[in-house]
This record gives C-alpha cells, sequence and structure tokens, in this order.
C-alpha cells in the first residue's frame, strides 16, 4: 500500500521531472549526436539510383563517340563530375544551415559577378555565351547552374527574415523582384530563357509558400509571363523552337528534328527497349543525346520500363523533399527545403516533357542523368543542403511557424 507521505513524495517529484525535460524534443540525459535525425532515406535512395543510371547511360550514348577506345572520354568526365558532385554534396552537408544562410547573399553576388563576366569573355556556343574556361585547365563553369543555386538560397534567406518579422508583403516582393530579376537580365543577355523561366518559377514557388497574399503575386506574375511571350516572339530561334513543338513533322529538318528523333527512339524502346547500348537514335540521329535528350536514350534501350524507373525516382524525390519542408521547424528551413527541391523537381518535369513533345525544346538537362559537371555539382550541393535541413532541422510533427502570414506552406 502508498502510503500519503509516499504519494506526497511522488507527486512532488512531477514537477521536477518536466523542469529537466530539455528543449527541442530531446530526451533527458541523451547527449546531443544521438538525437540527430538520421539521413532520409528517400532521398538518398532516389538521388543514388538516379546517378547510376546516369552513370551507365553516359557511357551508352557516348561510346559510339569513342569507337576503339576502352573508356569513351565524355564517359570518364561525367564520372569524374560525380565524384566531384559527391564532395560537394557531402560538404555542403555537413555545413551547418546558419553558415548557408549567411553565404546566401555573398554568393548570389559572386554568380552575377561570373554572369556579368560570361557576356565578355564567355566562350561562344551556337550563338551564346554560356560558358567561362578556367585557366590552365580543360574545363569550362556555366555560370547559370550557380546563378540558379545562389539565387534560390538568397530568395530564401531573403524571405525567411520577412516570415520572421512578419513583414511578408510588398517590401519583400520587392526585394525578390530585385534578387531574380538581376540574374533573370545576365541570362536573357547570353541568352538562355530557359534558366530564365525556371528562376521565375522557382522564386514564385518560394513567395508562394512564404505566404504572400495573391493580390500581390498575381501582377508580378502576368508581367513576367508578358516577357517571356515577348522574347519569344523577338527572338527567332526560340520561336523557331515553338513552330517545331507545335507542328514537329512540318518542321522535321528545322526546328522540330531533335522531337520528331526522340519520338522515334520512344516507338522504337516500347515497353522494355531493344537493350542496353543497343540505341540507334544516339548513332548521331538524336543531336544532344548524352546532355538534353539522355531520357530518349533510355525510352529507346530501357523501354517505358526504365523511363517509369526514372521518373518514379524523381516523384518519390520530390516528395520526400516537400516532407522535409514541412517538417521544418524554422522559416530558412523551410524555404530553404522547398527551393532546393524544386531545383531539382522543375527541371526534370521540364526536360521530360520536352522529349515527349509536352513542352517546345528547352536547354534544361535532366538532373543526375544528363552529362555535365556543373549541373551535377549544383544539384548535388541542392541534396545535401536538403539532407541537412532533414537531418538538423527536421521534427517529428509538424510545427507551426510564430509570425507567418495565414496564406502558403509558412503558416502562422
Amino acid at each position: 500500500m502508498v502510503t500519503q507521505a509516499k504519494r506526497r513524495s511522488l507527486r512532488g517529484q512531477q514537477p521536477r521531472a518536466k523542469a529537466t525535460a530539455p528543449r527541442g524534443g530531446r530526451e533527458p540525459g541523451a547527449s546531443r549526436a544521438a538525437h540527430v535525425a538520421p539521413v532520409d532515406g528517400a532521398i538518398v535512395a532516389s538521388t543514388t539510383l538516379l546517378v547510376g543510371l546516369g552513370i551507365v547511360m553516359n557511357y551508352s550514348a557516348t561510346a559510339a563517340l569513342a569507337i576503339g577506345e576502352p573508356f569513351p572520354p565524355l564517359a570518364v568526365r561525367h564520372i569524374i563530375g560525380v565524384g566531384l558532385a559527391l564532395t560537394g554534396g557531402t560538404l555542403a552537408f555537413c555545413m551547418p544551415l546558419s553558415w548557408w544562410r549567411r553565404l546566401a547573399l555573398p554568393l548570389w553576388l559572386f554568380s552575377a559577378g561570373l554572369l556579368a563576366a560570361t557576356l565578355f569573355i564567355g566562350l561562344e556556343a551556337n550563338g551564346a555565351r554560356r560558358w567561362l574556361a578556367v585557366p590552365g585547365l580543360r574545363f569550362a563553369v556555366q555560370p547559370a547552374e550557380l546563378a540558379r543555386f545562389a539565387t534560390t538560397l538568397a530568395v530564401a534567406a531573403v524571405l525567411a527574415r520577412a516570415v520572421e518579422r512578419r513583414e511578408v508583403n510588398a517590401g519583400a516582393l520587392r526585394r525578390v523582384i530585385v534578387l531574380t530579376g538581376v540574374p533573370t537580365l545576365l541570362l536573357g543577355l547570353q541568352p538562355d530563357f530557359s534558366s530564365d523561366v525556371l528562376l521565375v518559377a522557382v522564386a514564385g514557388l518560394l513567395l508562394f509558400a512564404a505566404g504572400l497574399p495573391f493580390r500581390l503575386l498575381a501582377p508580378p506574375a502576368l508581367a513576367a509571363a508578358s516577357a517571356g511571350a515577348l522574347y519569344l516572339v523577338t527572338h527567332p530561334y526560340a520561336w523557331a523552337r515553338v513552330g517545331g513543338f507545335l507542328d514537329p513533322w512540318q518542321h522535321a529538318r528545322g526546328g522540330g528534328f531533335q522531337l520528331v528523333q526522340s519520338f522515334v527512339a520512344f516507338g522504337r524502346g516500347g515497353s522494355f527497349g531493344v537493350g542496353l547500348g543497343d540505341g540507334r537514335q544516339k548513332l548521331f540521329f538524336l543531336p544532344e543525346a548524352h546532355t538534353d535528350f539522355i531520357l530518349s536514350v533510355v525510352a529507346e534501350e530501357l523501354g517505358l520500363v526504365g523511363v517509369l524507373v526514372i521518373l518514379g525516382s524523381f516523384a518519390a524525390f520530390a516528395i520526400a523533399g516537400m516532407r522535409v519542408a514541412g517538417r521544418a521547424k524554422q522559416p530558412f528551413a523551410l524555404l530553404a527545403a522547398f527551393g532546393m527541391t524544386g531545383l531539382v523537381a522543375l527541371p526534370a518535369l521540364v526536360n521530360a516533357a520536352v522529349v515527349m513533345g509536352v513542352l517546345p525544346t528547352t536547354g534544361l538537362t535532366l538532373p543526375f542523368l544528363s552529362h555535365g559537371s556543373n549541373s551535377l555539382c549544383c544539384a548535388a550541393l541542392a541534396v545535401g543542403i536538403l539532407l541537412r535541413i532533414a537531418a538538423r532541422e527536421a521534427v517529428s510533427q509538424p510545427t507551426r511557424v510564430a509570425g507567418a502570414t495565414p496564406r502558403g506552406l509558412v503558416r502562422a
């Protein structure tokens, strides 16, 4: 039988037990390292699968360009790019999120400077200046990739501060317009219309996530759409791509050539493909087979099954990224997770739509699969930050952030 003194003693211990519970959901007596959330398995698994398929398909797509050589040079370069991306992604994961928030604006300034330099000393190819040569190395940097990453990070930092101050209003919108408008203008002068569209789309999604009222979001959205339409009608190369998209068979020898060859690849592949390495469209029929149209090579050699595996992996990545954003405790963590997810998922969606004839041809590559170290490294940085947020900033239950506006993903 429990005595009255014992009951009083037990009641007196309860407040002390609650007082010893640490903040942030940690269990009493446990070390900090023991309560670091594990690495998000869905993000790691989907990314690993995509990178592995990228290595295999790059070898398949470039082997015909290096007949007689044991290892295609382009495939070797892609593997080196994967190594660099793995290193960059690991460093991004190890860096505290507060560091990324402090580095956001300096990194944005640096990327804008590189974009400006590209207009004057950039390498010209196919009528555009999009590359900067690295002195002493047979390597070129594409500042557009870094600009998309840096701008997304800077917009997330500015909007997070506005959320914390309860100032998601026209002033925050103006700051975002400046941060997005400068690189958009510089990219348009290269020209690089597809990067412009991606930048504006990600910035708009972040504004929505931060809770900007629709009455403020609608005017700049309409202005951006009007500017895009004006760009298309005033640039012959862009308008030719639109014509090739609307009637590719009529323009099979011009603006619709790539799309027609992509259709042929999908038709030959069927459900299960013609076999890895046995595709024909990559043999100088399909331009940019190892970059923009790598998904067409997958469709021909691995069939519908291979395409669905890739699209399913990107869908799993996007869902996992949104889940990480929904569980983030701080506004910057939420917005950064949302932005990093968009940087990977949106180009994948657009690239897949292009090769299937749903959208006009653009220059956006397929993340993790298309050849190119610049795209690989920036995508890996996005994944590293996303994994960092999942491991350090996520909580078991979605937490509402005080001070946010009632719309969007960040709520009061």
